[in-house]
């Protein structure tokens, strides 16, 4: 499935691209939350220039997380359906979320800051990952969820803490077999 151009998605690719000796670096070292901390830092205020604020949020936190789990070399599926439910990311893949939800993660990053439209969207995804704590929510604003929850604000996010919960999550269920991220 060939994605539709997006501003937001565009946008964010070639900032990585201008930055791409920087990033490198960072993610040689492992310093996977430093690089979302510079991208929020310098990509921000564009972003939510370029549309809709929750949903540029959302792209930038979708095309954010795809890049980073590419580079730490962690198994995802990225905009999926299954059983009729769209899914955002799914760590490692569905095989292993149809075999074992324990061992799954599943990352919701909802275009809206709704709270009634999060809810029936966390309801549909607990339909197919019972483990509701292996269900992440990436939010444009603080919402009260049961969740663990990631705020994308630039003043007051805690988006980059994802890669670390991520990568604990992967080491600790044993599919991260090269412990390409340490913690």
């Amino acid at each position: 499935m060939q994605d539709e151009p997006n501003q937001v998605k565009d946008y964010l690719f070639d900032y990585l691209a201008k930055s791409d000796e920087k990033i490198q670096k960072l993610i040689s070292d492992d310093k996977f939350s430093e690089i979302i901390d510079d991208v929020i830092t310098n990509c921000y205020d564009k972003i939510i220039t370029l549309g809709d604020k929750d949903e540029s949020i959302g792209v930038l936190a979708t095309g954010l997380l795809h890049f980073l789990l590419t580079n730490a070399l962690l198994n995802s599926q990225r905009k999926i359906e299954y059983e009729g439910i769209e899914v955002d990311i799914v760590i490692p893949d569905l095989k292993t979320l149809e075999k074992d939800p324990k061992q799954t993660l599943i990352i919701c990053i909802p275009k809206t800051s709704n709270k009634e439209e999060i809810e029936k969207k966390l309801t549909e995804l607990y339909k197919i990952q019972p483990e509701k704590q292996n269900v992440l929510l990436v939010l444009s604003q603080k919402l009260d969820f049961e969740n663990r929850t990631y705020i994308i604000q630039k003043d007051n996010q805690t988006f980059s803490k994802i890669i670390f919960d991520i990568a604990q999550f992967v080491n600790v269920q044993g599919q991260n077999k090269f412990k390409i991220l340490r913690i």
